[in-house]
């Protein structure tokens, strides 16, 4: 196959463009063809390490697994990661080069768009097919100056974009029209198609809406994609987190343990629970007051990218007073990054809040804090007896002045804490780490042998490539990849002129 590359662009936030990206590329990975994934700009809390020591989106680390490649910071080479109210990290090429609010991030764009390019059409010389993801959505045209993601991109390189809509929302023909309809002529030209996506029910319902969008705008509906329950992947963004699979496989034991992970405000990296998830008899529910933590075995404190402001909120809700109760009563309490450093005596942070020096939850022998440096690492260890591995991405320090050591962190009593994200996706140390919970907490749990968790995730990529060849005109699909946008595709209105 000759080189060759397409977008995927959404009518809105969580149309389902992750997802049908990692389906696009494991189909083409599947048939032999050197495929990687890219999104110029992804806003993100939910990040990863590369090899090399690059932070980039999580989901980008999932489309490059389902082409059975190594992530790399070039697949992502714009991360943004909310902060405080208006501001985000920028991340360039996988390092943080500062904060920026909406009106100073106008003046990072030549710098982010030749990096942006760059790294494109460095993908393109490697690879034989690059599928891109777009961000939000093509149609939010006040943006359209500053957009390196959609039509920016598609337009710098001559790409052909595929719309995919969310049908359970509603109004799925008006919004893929509207997007397009919106859009100036030049940049219409390159919208090839669309795809309806989270479909329920028989699809012959939705032919006469297909045909009549076809006539309205000379372009095919290239294929409708059925809702997928319970085949919930990396995510980017909180709008996906009620989207999580509520239900658990069968315990093995008489018992089942029940975790509580907190959903901070800014909770960040939370696909450090989907291992825990993934196991028969564990149930992990999202908790957001003080009585959500009753009756559960655990209790989690994730990553957040502000440690203080959610610290705040832990205080407003009542939480913290519910976890430093429950934990001083003997729960397991676990925090990981951010939830470590919220466990501290003190924080110090003159760098995401600025706040200075604030108390912790006072539940582990510790302080922290901040530097300007951000830490990134792909480190390893070992914990009950088991290997681990994980990744590190933090700017807070914790100083350990007492208790015992658990990974990079420390333990005290019924208290861990770790800065290592994705400790539960080690198998082995998963199931120690839970059998020794279930004997804490007295549960009949048995923890099953063989879960593979990277077995599970292959798994759900295999059935994404299966649905693209079963939802979608592959053979239209290849064309749009190999040959671009096809010549004298109608503009709809007057759009907006440039």
């Amino acid at each position: 196959m000759n080189a060759g590359a397409l977008l995927v662009a959404g009518t809105t936030s969580d149309a389902g463009k992750s997802v049908l990206t990692a389906g696009i590329c494991r189909w083409l990975a599947r048939q032999g063809v050197r495929v990687a994934p890219f999104k110029a700009q992804n806003m993100s809390l939910n990040s990863m390490v590369t090899a090399d020591g690059s932070e980039i989106g999580r989901a980008q680390a999932m489309q490059a697994a389902a082409c059975g490649i190594e992530p790399e910071a070039a697949m992502n080479p714009v991360l943004l990661k909310p902060g405080g109210e208006r501001t985000s990290q920028v991340v360039l090429m996988g390092k943080p080069i500062g904060d920026a609010d909406a009106l100073s991030y106008r003046e990072l764009k030549p710098l982010l768009e030749s990096t942006v390019h760059q790294a494109f059409a460095e993908l393109r010389d490697r690879y034989d097919v690059v599928i891109c993801e777009g961000a939000g959505s093509p149609a939010e045209i006040n943006l359209r100056d500053r957009d390196l993601a959609n039509l920016g991109l598609a337009r710098a390189f001559d790409l052909p974009v595929l719309v995919v809509g969310d049908i359970d929302r509603g109004g799925v023909f008006a919004s893929m029209f509207g997007t397009l309809a919106v859009l100036s002529p030049e940049d219409q030209a390159l919208i090839s198609g669309f795809v309806i996506n989270k479909f329920r029910g028989d699809a012959r319902l939705l032919e006469p809406g297909i045909r009549m969008l076809n006539d309205l705008t000379g372009r095919p509906v290239l294929g409708t994609i059925g809702w997928l329950g319970g085949l919930w992947l990396d995510v980017e963004d909180s709008l996906d987190l009620d989207s999580r699979p509520h239900t658990t496989e069968p315990a093995l034991g008489a018992d089942v343990l029940r975790i509580a992970a907190i959903r901070l405000p800014r909770l960040s990296n939370v696909t450090d629970i989907d291992a825990l998830a993934a196991e028969p008899g564990v149930q992990v529910r999202l908790a957001t007051r003080p009585q959500d933590l009753d009756g559960v075995d655990l209790i989690l404190l994730p990553g957040t990218r502000a440690t203080v402001e959610d610290l705040d909120w832990l205080r407003r809700t009542g939480l913290a007073a519910a976890i430093t109760e429950q934990a001083r009563d003997g729960l397991p309490v676990l925090g990981i990054c951010g939830g470590y450093q919220m466990l501290a005596a003190s924080i110090s942070d003159e760098v995401e809040s600025r706040r200075g020096t604030v108390p912790g939850l006072d539940l582990l022998p510790t302080t922290v804090r901040f530097g300007t440096q951000k830490v990134l690492g792909r480190p390893s260890g070992s914990a009950l007896g088991e290997t681990v591995t994980g990744y590190e991405i933090h700017h807070g320090v914790v100083q350990i002045q007492g208790g015992s050591a658990f990974l990079d962190g420390c333990e005290l009593g019924s208290v861990r804490g770790t800065t290592w994200h994705g400790i539960f996706e080690n198998d082995r140390f998963r199931r120690a780490y839970l059998s020794e919970l279930a004997r804490l907490r007295g549960r009949d749990f048995v923890a099953a042998p063989d879960t593979s968790f990277s077995g599970l995730r292959q798994a759900r990529l295999d059935a994404l490539g299966d649905v693209v060849a079963a939802s979608l005109d592959t053979d239209a699909l290849l064309r749009l990849i190999e040959s671009g946008a096809p010549a004298g595709l109608p503009t709809v209105t007057i759009g907006l002129s440039r």
